[in-house]
C-alpha cells in the first residue's frame, strides 16, 4: 500500500475532485482560487460535463480516480454519488492520498467503517463533508452555547422537492446534516431516536419529524420536509441560562438572556463572520492534512451520522440496521 506523506509547510498541496455535479464543481471553483491549494484536476465519467468544468477553471479532465492520481495529487475531494464513495475513496486511500468524502461518507455503515479503517491504516487524512458546521451562523450559535448546560435542539430544515434528488428522501438529503449538528452543538453522540416519516407526495419520505436524545441528556427535534414553497434552516437551542436562534440562510443568530420573574427578558444580535462555509471547510481539510493533526469532521463523525439517518429510516431506536443501499448525490 501506497504510504502518505505530509507536504512542506508552505508546499501548494496538489487537490483533484472526482465528482463534478453541481456539488463537485463547487469544489472545484473553491480549490482553483484557494491558497495553499492547486487544483491539478477533476474526473468524472460525464467527460463533456468534466471537460467543460476543466476549461473553465483551467485543469486537466480525466475520467476516474485512477487517472486522478496518475496526475500526481496529494489529496482528492470525492464528491460523486453516494453510492460510489466507498470504492472511489478505497482507491485514492490505497494511492496514499488524503481524501475529503462529501455527506453521507457512505450509503451503510459497513461502507463506512470500511472507509475509516483504510485511511487509519494508511495514516492518511480524512475528513467528511458535513459543511454545515462551517457556516459562520453555527460557529455564532456554538459559541453563545459553549459552557452552556443545553437542555434541548430544535433544527428545521424544509424547502421545496429538488429535481435533482430521485433516489432518496429527506432524511438522508436534508435530515442528515442535523443530526451532524446536534452532536456538534452537544459534544455527545445520540443514543435514542423517535421518528416519523412519510411520503406524501414522492416515492422516499418527504416529510420527517425526528426526535433525539443524546448521551449527556439533551432533547432535540428535527423537523424536515420537501413540501415547503420556500426554503428555511433554522436552529433554535434552549440552555439553562439563555435561549439562541440561529438563521442558517441569513446567518442571523440572537440570544434571549437575563429571564425575569415578570416574564421579561434581555436580547440582543450576535455577530456573526462572513465566510462561505465550502471555503472554511476545504481550508480546514488542508490545514488537516499540513499538521496531521484529526481533522473537524472525523471519519467516524461520518459513520455516527450516516447510522443514526439509517435508525431513522428503520423506524425504530434500536440498532443501526446498515443494510439498505441508499443512493444520493454527495
Amino acid at each position: 500500500m501506497a504510504q502518505s506523506a505530509v507536504p512542506a509547510a508552505r508546499a501548494p498541496l496538489r487537490v483533484g475532485v472526482v465528482g463534478v455535479g453541481v456539488m463537485g464543481a463547487n469544489h472545484a471553483r473553491v480549490l482553483a482560487d484557494l491558497p495553499g491549494a492547486t487544483l491539478v484536476g477533476i474526473a468524472d465519467p460525464d467527460l463533456a460535463q468534466s471537460r467543460k468544468v476543466g476549461d473553465f477553471l483551467g485543469c486537466k479532465a480525466v475520467a476516474d480516480v485512477h487517472e486522478l492520481v496518475a496526475l500526481g495529487v496529494d489529496a482528492i475531494v470525492v464528491a460523486a454519488p453516494t453510492h460510489l464513495h466507498h470504492d472511489i475513496a478505497l482507491s485514492a486511500i490505497a494511492a496514499g492520498k488524503h481524501v475529503l468524502v462529501e455527506k453521507p461518507i457512505a450509503p451503510t455503515v459497513e461502507e463506512a467503517e470500511a472507509i475509516v479503517g483504510a485511511a487509519t491504516q494508511a495514516g492518511v487524512t480524512l475528513m467528511v463533508g458535513h459543511v454545515e458546521r462551517f457556516n459562520p451562523a453555527v460557529t455564532a450559535v456554538k459559541n453563545a452555547i459553549r459552557g452552556e448546560e443545553i437542555l434541548s435542539i430544535g433544527i428545521t430544515r424544509v424547502g421545496p422537492f429538488p429535481p435533482r434528488m430521485s433516489n432518496v428522501g429527506v432524511v438522508i438529503d436534508l435530515a442528515v446534516h442535523d443530526i451532524d449538528l446536534i452532536c456538534h452543538f452537544t459534544g455527545s453522540h445520540i443514543t435514542e431516536v423517535q421518528p416519523q416519516v412519510k411520503a406524501a407526495v414522492a416515492e422516499r419520505e418527504d416529510i420527517a419529524l425526528l426526535q433525539f436524545r443524546t448521551a449527556n441528556g439533551v432533547l432535540a427535534h428535527i423537523n424536515t420536509n420537501w413540501l415547503t414553497p420556500f426554503k428555511a434552516r433554522t436552529v433554535q437551542v434552549a440552555t439553562r441560562n439563555k435561549y439562541v436562534t440561529g438563521d442558517l440562510l441569513t446567518r442571523q443568530v440572537t440570544e434571549c438572556f437575563d429571564y425575569r420573574t415578570d416574564g421579561s427578558y434581555s436580547m440582543r444580535h450576535l455577530p456573526v463572520a462572513y465566510a462561505e462555509p465550502l471555503r472554511v471547510e476545504l481550508s480546514r481539510f488542508l490545514d488537516a492534512i499540513r499538521s496531521g493533526e484529526a481533522p473537524e469532521v472525523t471519519g467516524q463523525d461520518g459513520v455516527a451520522a450516516i447510522a443514526t439517518a439509517i435508525r431513522c429510516l428503520a423506524g425504530h431506536s434500536g440498532e443501526a440496521d446498515s443494510k439498505p443501499r441508499l443512493r444520493a448525490a454527495g
